[in-house]
C-alpha cells in the first residue's frame, strides 16, 4: 500500500488539535505540522478549512480531513492494530465517554471566560461533577479502560493539561477524593505523546491566553503575579 503523507495544520493551544498528534505519535505516523494564528488566519487556510477551526489534515496535500474525532478515527484505522478496544460494546462505551470529554472542554471554556466570580464558582463545580461521573466509570488502572493506552485516552491528556495551569492560580481540588482520576491524569501526564502534544512554553502561551480573557480567572493570575 502507498505510503501516505500527512500535514497537520494546527494551533499551539487547541486541545482537539493535540488529541491529533497523541493518535499519530501512538500509531508511528510520519507527519509535518504547521501552526497558524486563528485571530489571523493565512489566506490558504480559508479554503481548506469548511468549519474556520483547526485541527485540518491534509492527506496527499490531495484529501483535506477535519474534526478531531473523523482524524483520529481515521488514522486509527489505517494503520496496524486499533487504540479502540476489540468489543464492540465497549468500543461504543468508550466513545460514548470521548463526547463526554468534549462537553468537558466546552465547560473549561466558558470556566475561563466566566466574568465574576459567582459564575467561575458554579463552573467550577460542574466540571468537579464531570470527573466525578468519570471516576465511576473507570477501571481503576492506568488509563482508562486499564492498562492499555486508547483512543479515549488521547482526548483526556489535554483535558487534564488545563488544569497543570490552572492549579497553579487556583485552589479548587478538582481531583479531590477522585483517586482514579488522579492515578489517569498522573499516568497521561508521563506518556511521551502526550509530552510531545504541545511545545515546551505551553504553560507560558496558556497563561497569556488566559490573561487576555479579561475574566475572573485573569483576575487570579494578575494577583499571583505569576506571569
Amino acid at each position: 500500500m502507498k505510503q501516505q503523507n500527512y500535514h497537520l495544520v494546527s494551533h499551539a493551544l487547541c486541545p482537539y488539535v493535540q488529541r491529533s498528534i497523541i493518535t499519530l505519535e501512538e500509531k508511528n505516523i510520519a507527519y509535518i505540522r504547521t501552526d497558524i494564528d486563528l485571530a489571523n488566519k493565512p489566506a490558504w487556510f480559508v479554503p481548506i478549512s469548511p468549519m474556520g477551526k483547526v485541527p485540518i489534515l491534509l492527506v496527499d496535500e490531495t484529501h483535506t480531513l477535519f474534526e478531531s474525532t473523523i482524524i483520529c478515527e481515521y488514522l486509527d484505522e489505517v494503520t496496524p492494530g486499533s487504540l479502540h478496544p476489540v468489543d464492540s460494546l465497549e468500543k461504543a462505551h468508550h466513545r460514548a465517554w470521548i463526547e463526554f470529554g468534549s462537553s468537558i472542554l466546552s465547560e473549561i471554556a466558558r470556566l475561563y471566560n466566566a466574568k465574576t466570580e459567582l459564575d467561575f464558582k458554579d463552573l467550577q463545580a460542574a466540571i468537579r461533577n464531570c470527573f466525578r461521573q468519570i471516576e465511576r466509570e473507570m477501571s481503576g488502572g492506568a488509563f482508562f479502560s486499564g492498562e492499555k493506552f486508547h483512543l479515549i485516552d488521547a482526548v483526556y491528556g489535554p483535558i487534564f493539561r488545563y488544569f497543570e495551569v490552572f492549579d497553579t492560580f487556583t485552589q479548587w481540588d478538582t481531583f479531590v477524593d477522585l483517586p482514579k482520576c488522579i492515578l489517569w491524569r498522573n499516568a497521561l501526564k508521563q506518556r511521551p505523546s502526550v509530552v510531545t502534544a504541545v511545545t515546551q512554553d505551553y504553560g507560558k502561551l496558556l497563561t497569556g491566553f488566559l490573561l487576555e480573557r479579561e475574566s475572573y480567572i485573569s483576575q487570579l493570575i494578575n494577583k499571583q503575579g505569576r506571569y
